[in-house]
């Protein structure tokens, strides 16, 4: 048994499902359970559902015909007028109107669970229908029945002794099982989300109930790239790497595979492969127990628009315990996302990432307990496996404002 999962950019379009159809065909005599995401931009799309459907009724009926006339454009291109695909989508659609009228929960959780759901069941139903008008032996299963979450909406904890039960009892004698990712649900039977990458999370959990060889992750890259190409030049591909070295580089931010997706891989030692779907021959990389990062180059990851606060104390008294909680609590309540904190006998540094620009707020709070230093619009540089060339690389022409090195690691903020 083999897990594949596709995400939303590698089922985007006609095209792009011909493309699967392809890698399906090439592994066909073999047991898959394929996870999908919702097509293309979907959840964007439906994210400006939920929120009509709660702040702006007259839009509301504009937004879901958006995200029908998308999925119909698709279906157009691959099926037959009367294929039964239409009907299915139909029908899916019906249901989610239903929900809006019947909903009365105010719950901005609840609604957006219920309404955003709907992009995985339409791909998994359309890529269904596909495989078996193109000889593809495939069952449709819906995850709702397989992974069983508690009742925290836009980021279940999952159930794992009743998901252990549940996927088995679901998943077909087919070969091939198609299903969806980022969607459960809970004991009431009401969809919950998983959060985060929860497609990917998905595809780990079917891939350790069902003990697989290995979980396939297919995405628009040749593989886990040492840094980003939008930012840095010359990427190279890392061929392999341990997932505690990938935990790693996710804990600092590198767009990568997330910790929670290894999770149970890791405890099972699945290997994860991470391959492109325009290049689905290339070996990509793969991610299993203990092995070396291969080639073993510097990964860079770069953050920006960061504020940096150094702040020390009023009477020279030690930074210890008391006064680093009581920052920590500060930060908390204003939800800011802390990068990189520092602290000496008589100061402490923090960078951190103010989503909600809530810096006034902060600094109020904190004004006349320290003395504060605050720099705003900083980047923040983290080479995991540094050499002096990777530092000069990125240090070239900045303002460094604090630097922080372990063994493997350096990290570097720069004001711009």
């Amino acid at each position: 048994m083999k897990v594949f999962k596709f995400g939303g950019a590698s089922i985007k379009d006609a095209s792009s499902i011909k493309n699967i159809l392809k890698i399906i065909s090439s592994h066909n005599n073999e047991k898959l359970v394929i996870v999908v995401s919702a097509m293309g931009k979907t959840t964007n799309a439906l994210e400006i559902v939920v929120y009509n459907y709660l702040n702006n009724k007259t839009e509301l009926q504009s937004s879901i015909s958006d995200v029908f006339n998308f999925h119909s454009k698709i279906m157009n291109s691959l099926f037959k007028k009367n294929d039964p695909v239409f009907f299915e989508i139909n029908k899916l659609f019906e249901k989610l109107n239903s929900f809006m009228k019947s909903n009365k929960s105010p719950s901005y959780s609840f609604v957006y669970d219920q309404i955003v759901s709907i992009g995985e069941l339409i791909a998994s139903n359309i890529i269904h229908h596909f495989l078996l008008n193109n000889n593809i032996n495939c069952s449709l299963i819906d995850a709702r029945n397989c992974i069983k979450t508690d009742s925290k909406y836009r980021g279940g904890k999952v159930q794992w002794e009743t998901t252990n039960k549940k996927v088995k009892e679901f998943i077909s004698d087919s070969n091939i099982n198609i299903t969806q990712g980022f969607i459960g649900s809970d004991k009431n039977n009401f969809t919950v989300t998983l959060g985060r990458e929860g497609s990917d999370y998905s595809a780990a959990i079917f891939a350790y109930v069902l003990n697989a060889e290995s979980l396939s992750i297919w995405k628009d890259v040749s593989g886990l790239l040492n840094a980003d190409p939008k930012f840095f030049s010359n990427t190279k591909l890392l061929n392999q790497i341990s997932y505690s070295e990938t935990i790693e580089l996710a804990f600092y931010g590198a767009s990568i595979i997330h910790p929670k997706t290894l999770q149970p891989l890791q405890k099972k030692e699945i290997p994860l492969h991470v391959k492109s779907f325009k290049n689905p021959q290339s070996k990509g990389t793969i991610i299993s127990k203990g092995v070396d990062i291969e080639p073993l180059v510097p990964c860079y990851i770069f953050k920006e628009n960061l504020i940096l606060l150094k702040l020390s104390s009023l009477d020279f008294s030690f930074m210890v315990e008391d006064n680093i909680s009581s920052i920590f609590k500060e930060l908390h309540d204003l939800k800011m996302k802390v990068d990189l904190i520092q602290n000496s006998a008589i100061s402490f540094s923090v960078c951190f990432f103010d989503k909600y620009n809530n810096i006034n707020d902060l600094v109020k709070n904190l004004e006349g307990k320290f003395k504060i230093d605050m720099h705003k619009n900083v980047s923040l540089f983290t080479i995991r496996h540094f050499n002096e060339k990777s530092i000069k690389k990125v240090s070239n022409k900045r303002n460094l404002v604090l630097e922080q090195r372990t063994e493997k690691t350096i990290r570097l903020i720069f004001s711009n």
